[in-house]
């Protein structure tokens, strides 16, 4: 297999340009070439005003590959494939005495699950929160009738916190054994378009999202595993610094040597559960801040220049970052092209948003967070947990700012710079459902917050025309941007650094940020687990 970068063909090619251009870059005829795949797809629209082109990845099979690797042996555009291909761990044996417990159902939780039931290890899933489509319908009560469930919502339920988002599935993490790409074919054989196989800045959405999810679920079901929803769990036993099992809130335990720890990010009583239990943790950065909303077709022009609207780029999206002169990175996080901003809490009195698109990616308005980074030492000292509390504080002052109500304290972008409240909106109407009340948002974050992004409006604008329009909508606040806490863990064997058997994963464990990240290292943990099982067994036998 050889692989050749750098293919650039126009916007409107048919189909069998890839073909011809292949043939034409490797100089061969077409009965050389046995077969080709798309590994990826891009554009390049820093220079917006010249001509768009796609750039592709091609994998191809050739007859006489190695005289043709020869041939561009100086070409680095032409060289051979890397293997791609994933590689199960081994199966359990056929007297499996002892399943492993996967704690959570979001992204890294479903692939943990499902690699250890592909492998034959009939995993026991559990689940606080509801199944998909009763999940979902939980959401829509608290957007639309101020009506929040506080076991099932954005955060808890089947699918995780990244069902409820723009359904993103890229990352920058290091991927060395293409794990990510494991990730994308399982979404794909659940009924995901196929084209996430290829494009470079794949989603799903979440309508498409929920369909796959519960048929991975079924999957695992089929194959020897349990999924148990409104299953909480209220205690773990540990005994001489190992896993032994948990007790869920109904009552029941379950002995497992080998558990899995998937939790959310905003899984906040959990965390309090561990650190009673002396599970080692620690504090760790994370991001505060705003959802701002401008009208997609502003993005479009500034970002597309001529190109904007054109079918095969859809809605642009964008990545700003800016170092304010007080010490602290201003930056976009999240970003969804054509959606919209969501009630994201899962506590009763509290205000947190997040963005969600679908995956036509068509609401009139792009959202992101813009948010400030910040660090225990220096923002939030006094333990491993501390920087749960401050989210807390944030979030309750939201609520009371919002109305007490669920709605959001808003605030336009103009007026934010300026430092006057906000009493009408202009030409963008924001999005965030059940409703936001303008007001000032100052008093809504830490004073070096608020600095930090009032300088960054102008200095975004300049990047991105018409991101600073006075009338650009700010909704409040962000705070969940990633986990406050690390469950550390052994960088060798993936457990709990103190307690054995306790594999701490995803988001929540502090190890992922994001759908890609968050499978990627459920796949991690699940072979890991299995190692150690399987090194335990013949320790028993020997």
């Amino acid at each position: 297999m050889i692989r050749i970068s750098e293919l650039a063909l126009p916007l409107d090619h048919p189909e069998e340009a890839i073909q011809s251009a292949l043939l034409k870059r490797l100089g061969i005829s077409a009965n050389e070439l046995i077969d080709f795949t798309v590994f990826k797809r891009s554009y390049d629209a820093r220079k917006k005003n010249t001509e768009i082109k796609f750039v592709y990845i091609i994998d191809a099979n050739i007859q006489n590959e190695a005289q043709l690797l020869a041939r561009f042996e100086d070409d680095v555009h032409v060289k051979p494939a890397p293997d791609t291909n994933y590689y199960p761990v081994e199966s359990a044996p056929a007297e499996l005495t002892e399943r492993p417990v996967v704690i959570g159902f979001g992204p890294c939780g479903l692939f943990a699950a499902l690699t250890l039931a592909q492998a034959g290890y009939k995993p026991i899933v559990l689940e606080r929160g509801k199944e998909v489509r009763a999940r979902t319908k939980d959401t829509w009560a608290l957007w639309r009738k101020h009506n929040l469930n506080t076991e099932s919502n954005v955060q808890y339920g089947e699918g995780g916190a990244g069902l409820f988002s723009d359904g993103k599935l890229y990352s920058q993490i290091k991927d060395p054994k293409f794990y990510g790409r494991k990730v994308m074919h399982e979404f794909v054989r659940a009924g995901a378009p196929e084209e996430i196989m290829y494009v470079s800045k794949p989603h799903i959405g979440t309508f498409r999202l929920t369909g796959v999810v519960s048929r991975m679920r079924e999957e695992i079901k089929a194959l020897g595993g349990e999924v148990r929803f409104e299953s909480k769990v209220s205690d773990l036993h540990i005994d001489d610094g190992r896993i032994t099992g948990v007790s869920l809130e109904n009552g029941e335990t379950i002995d497992s040597r080998y558990v899995v720890l998937a939790l959310g990010h905003s899984s906040r009583d959990t965390f309090r559960l561990l650190h009673k239990k002396g599970v080692f943790i620690e504090a760790k950065p994370f991001a505060i801040g705003f959802r701002v909303e401008h009208p997609q077709s502003v993005i479009d022009k500034s970002r597309l220049g001529k190109y904007a609207g054109h079918p095969e780029l859809g809605a642009a999206d964008y990545k700003v970052i800016h170092h304010a002169k007080n010490g602290r990175a201003v930056y976009s996080f999240c970003m969804c092209p054509g959606g919209t901003v969501v009630a994201a809490t899962s506590e009763e009195g509290r205000v947190v948003t997040n963005g969600m698109s679908q995956y036509s990616r068509n609401e009139r308005n792009a959202n992101s967070g813009i948010v400030v980074g910040i660090h225990p030492e220096q923002d939030f000292p006094g333990g491993p947990l501390a920087g749960v509390e401050l989210q807390e504080k944030l979030e309750s002052h939201a609520y009371e700012m919002g109305g007490r109500d669920y709605c959001a304290p808003g605030q336009l972008v103009g007026d934010f710079v300026k430092g006057i409240p906000s009493t009408e909106l202009g030409e963008v109407e924001p999005s965030y459902k059940p409703g936001i009340k303008l007001t000032d948002l100052a008093p809504s974050l830490p004073d070096y917050a608020i600095e930090a992004i009032r300088e960054a409006f102008p200095a975004f604008g300049k990047k991105i025309r018409g991101f600073d329009r006075p009338d650009a909508v700010l909704t409040g606040i962000e705070t969940r941007t990633s986990s406050p806490v690390r469950i550390t863990r052994d960088r060798e064997t993936l457990q709990s650094l103190n307690t054995r058997g306790l594999y701490p994963a995803g988001e929540g464990a502090g190890y992922a940020g994001g759908i890609l990240s968050a499978g990627v290292d459920g796949i991690k943990v699940a072979e890991a687990l299995v190692n150690a099982l399987l090194d335990d067994l013949k320790g028993a036998d020997a």
